[in-house]
């Protein structure tokens, strides 16, 4: 029934809203469109990109037809019966975006961030996302270059350069798209090589934080069977962040904290560098090279080779001292919004090769076989700083006994200095798919195989370099030689046109998924007090007695730990040797009306899927005893599949004679076992003392971990519309709405145990008192009734707007302001929807614009803007979380970008 009051109420709002614009633009709808393409001719061309936002040829004209590939075929966008978006290379030029992330905030439900870790791309369609960005996560979001899926995270990350269209489908894509996805599916298609000659076009923008940024394309017609396309482009930009040397020494006497001059924090990466290098920096290029060859008018083959580099310091979070005024986490008094204070300054060092090749082959008029072939290489190393100095930033209020005791100091420590690596990692893919095009008159089918292989490797490290009771180093090594994801699938779709207007479509994939560990291994798992990491080149001492002394940040050298890859300082490594297997059918089921050459509606149901997994083995009760007196077992932690089901209604319609374009879809999706990934509760054991835990450790008789869990169900109701309008000559007006309304039900299982002790200091609502009941599987958590709350990082409402028009000057020359306005609501980053003061996981609304004004020579033979990105400098957080007690850290937009962009073809 909840289902049944959801839609009618949805429907009944999209009936609304478009009809107040329908009814008055119906009459002057064109009542003579063009047919759509041919099917078997369009299925081996080129989507051509959506025509410029600017040009003589645009102004106060028609809106330009789009084509998308969203369906395997080139079809119209207004006649394709999916919620899809699309911008061209134009369009991503003026938002002045060159990865996907510089889309955060542009389309309906959508929202795009970038990971703090792995220097991965976070992207969360309709509530749906993937918080596992590790080589054993898959992402909720399918990324596709080409129509060819990307596995790994990290290459949404890479340069979008010379495109021909960016396109985004919001909903499960359990049909036809590469590897299955609960979410959506992100589709970067490039500009080919064409016939029409040799020519090229070049383009710089140079901005404040000193960016230079420049990109260069040149297309050659060898001949009229081959033709060559190469382009290259390059970033740099200074770090925003105002990043200052760590070299902090802990005060507190009483405690035996006595300052010696010497700085506690670990100093073995401390160096002095330029702003160049600083965190929130950009250092990027990439080039592509690409063939297009006839064999002859039947049969076309085409490769393209393409190589990025990224040598960045990584993202970075800052101290949210609004959040924490007056507490006694409050920011000290002149402390910035960028200010970081770092003692292992970021470097990654990512590079991603890639081969794509295929043949496109028409074996006759209604027959087309296409086969695609890819190959990917991606190598990283990387380092962050995780605590980034927060902890120095107020004072800490210091508990329990000095470390130079029998049992050491369980309190709250006047220093954390944490830092990860990847030390070295290689992501090895190949996709294959084959299609199978054919229309027998009203009917038109595409089938299809997939098959995608995956062997990565990883030696990965994180280091706490003062650790409690004894402030010795605690350190896990994860070295991951072989780690192998398998993903096959067959799949068709047809689409039949039953009746004068009406087409129903039926589609099915098959899906098998497989991931193995082989020879995987993890060294210091449960490492307190071993003195290994040392090397032999220090000892504190034995604590209790005389001489014991906690290392100094100068004592730590790189012939240390996991520096020097010497796994035997660790001890014997537990074996990560396992294999799992995943099957599931998804389908989709449509019916599609064309009510008029210019109108259309559709319905739809569609279903998708998550593949499960596993982590590194483990003890279910870390080598103690269980609560129930006996010992743990051998576990791997796994998880399941995650599923969705989408109820989809749309709309999509050109009026006013072709000058506004309207879509509105309404949907309603049904999501089962989530996975969320994070520290979570694994089993409550006994305390290696025996003894009741002491209030400053009202969690030691609980063992958690890093995993991933399924959990509960989800609602997820919601409406999304986008336009476009040309009200008048030179001008455009485009925009979308999106509403969601996320409802988390059946999550029995959810501890609320976030910053108990810090709520209790601030008066804020306490934790839950933990379970002790019968349900062994309840045991120890701090369960909390979030049905009824919404997912993370999804935000209610959603409003973008955009503005340009276009002024003829003399001589050809054209001028041309441009305004666009994003507003977001507010948004959660936890299942908890905690909305407390001062320590509230949640971000208030906010908006955000941009502006430019853009002077196009006669012809467009060159150009020039000027820009400004964020005007008002927003200092809106993407994300927020506590650290280290109640100090408060987050994610920001990036501040006030200005320049100006100069381009010229040839």
């Amino acid at each position: 029934m909840r289902f049944r009051r959801t839609m009618i109420s949805l429907a009944v709002a999209s009936a609304c809203s478009l009809a107040a614009a329908v009814t008055p633009l119906s009459a002057h709808a064109q009542a003579g469109a063009n047919a759509e393409t041919d099917p078997a001719a369009a299925a081996n061309a080129t989507p051509p990109a959506e025509a410029p936002t600017l040009g003589p040829t645009n102004a106060g004209d028609q809106i330009p037809e789009v084509k998308v590939t969203a369906t395997r075929y080139s079809t119209s966008l207004l006649r394709t019966p999916l919620a899809v978006s699309a911008f061209s290379q134009e369009q991503l030029t003026r938002k002045g975006a060159t990865s996907l992330r510089d889309l955060a905030n542009e389309i309906p439900n959508v929202v795009i961030e970038s990971g703090s870790l792995d220097s991965a791309v976070q992207v969360t369609i309709r509530g749906i996302t993937s918080s596992n960005f590790t080589e054993t996560g898959d992402p909720a979001v399918g990324f596709h270059v080409d129509g060819m899926y990307s596995p790994r995270p990290q290459g949404a990350q890479a340069l979008m350069f010379d495109i021909d269209q960016v396109e985004v489908l919001r909903g499960p894509q359990g049909t036809l798209f590469g590897r299955n996805s609960t979410g959506g599916s992100i589709n970067v298609i490039s500009a080919k090589p064409d016939f029409s000659g040799t020519y090229g076009k070049a383009n710089i923008d140079i901005g404040n934080y000193r960016k230079k940024q420049v990109s260069v394309v040149q297309n050659v017609a060898v001949n009229d069977k081959l033709a060559l396309r190469g382009t290259f482009m390059v970033v740099r930009r200074d770090g925003y962040a105002n990043q200052m040397r760590d070299l902090s020494e802990a005060n507190a006497p009483e405690y035996g904290w006595v300052p010696n001059g010497k700085p506690d924090v670990d100093q073995r990466f401390n160096a002095v560098i330029g702003k160049d290098k600083f965190y929130t920096n950009q250092d990027q290029w990439a080039a592509r090279l690409s063939a297009l060859y006839k064999v002859n008018q039947d049969l076309t083959l085409r490769a393209a080779y393409e190589h990025f580099q990224d040598n960045g310091a990584g993202g970075a979070d800052f101290r949210d001292c609004a959040a924490t005024v007056g507490t006694r986490y409050a920011c000290a008094p002149g402390t910035g919004k960028w200010d970081l204070l770092i003692n292992v300054p970021g470097s990654v060092d990512m590079q991603i090769r890639t081969l794509r090749t295929g043949l496109s082959w028409t074996i006759n008029p209604d027959t087309t076989f296409d086969y695609t072939f890819q190959v990917a290489d991606q190598k990283r190393s990387e380092i962050t700083d995780d605590d980034r100095g927060m902890q120095h930033a107020a004072p800490f209020q210091v508990n329990g006994m000095y470390p130079n005791t029998p049992t050491g100091n369980w309190g709250t420590w006047p220093m954390k200095d944490v830092f990860h690596r990847t030390l070295d990692s290689r992501y090895l893919s190949t996709v294959h798919e084959a299609q199978l095009k054919q229309t027998f008159g009203p009917l038109q089918y595409v089938a299809g195989l997939f098959w995608m292989h995956e062997r990565n490797s990883i030696d990965y490290e994180m280091t706490e370099t003062i650790q409690k009771p004894f402030g010795d180093v605690g350190s896990v090594l994860y070295h991951q030689p072989n780690r192998q994801v398998d993903a096959k699938a067959a799949f068709a779709q047809a689409d039949w046109k039953f009746a004068p207007g009406w087409t129903g479509t039926l589609g099915a994939r098959y899906s098998r998924d497989s991931k193995e560990d082989q020879g995987g291994e993890v060294y210091g798992a449960n490492w307190i007090g071993s003195p290994n990491y040392y090397n032999g080149l220090y000892s504190q001492g034995t604590p209790g007695t005389p001489g014991f002394h906690v290392h100094d940040g100068t004592d730590l050298t790189p012939a240390m730990g996991g520096s020097v890859g010497a796994y035997h300082l660790y001890g014997s490594p537990t074996s990560n040797d396992h294999k799992e297997t995943w099957k599931k059918v998804t389908w989709r089921v449509g019916l599609q009306k064309q009510f008029t050459p210019n109108q259309m509606g559709y319905a739809s149901v569609s279903t998708g899927y998550k593949a499960g997994g596993f982590a590194d083995k483990t003890d279910s009760c870390n080598y103690q005893m269980c609560a129930d007196g006996k010992p743990g077992v051998v576990t791997f932690l796994p998880y399941g599949p995650e599923t969705v089901t989408n109820f989809e209604l749309g709309y999509k319609g050109k009026f006013l004679d072709n000058r506004l374009s309207l879509s509105a879809t309404a949907f309603f999706m049904k999501y089962k076992d989530m996975q969320l990934t994070g520290t979570y509760f694994i089993n409550q054991i006994i305390p290696a003392a025996g003894l009741p835990c002491p209030s400053d450790q009202p969690k030691c008789d609980v063992y958690e971990g890093w995993r991933t869990i399924n959990v509960g169900k989800v609602d997820i109701p919601g409406l999304e519309i986008e336009w476009d309008y040309r009200p008048w000559r030179g001008a455009r007006f485009g925009g979308g709405f999106a509403f969601i309304n996320t409802d988390v039900h059946d999550f029995k299982e959810f501890s609320d145990d976030y910053q108990c002790d810090v709520r209790v200091e601030l008066g804020i609502e306490p934790c839950p008192t933990a379970y002790a009941g019968p349900d062994k599987a309840l045991i120890g958590r701090r369960l909390y009734n979030v049905d009824g709350n919404h997912l993370p990082n999804t935000p209610k409402y959603q409003v973008n707007l955009n503005f340009s028009q276009e002024f003829a000057l003399e001589n050809g020359y054209r001028i041309t302001p441009y305004v666009k306005v994003n507003w977001r609501d507010k948004a959660y980053f936890d299942m908890r929807n905690s909305e407390f003061a001062h320590i509230g996981r949640y971000q208030k609304a906010y908006a955000m614009g941009d502006m430019s004004a853009r002077l196009d020579a006669p012809n467009d033979k060159w150009y020039a803007e000027l820009y400004v990105r964020n005007v008002s400098n927003s200092h809106a957080a993407k994300n927020r979380d506590s650290v280290n007690g109640g100090f408060m850290k987050a994610n920001f937009v990036e501040p006030r970008m200005f320049g100006v962009r100069l381009g010229a073809e040839y």
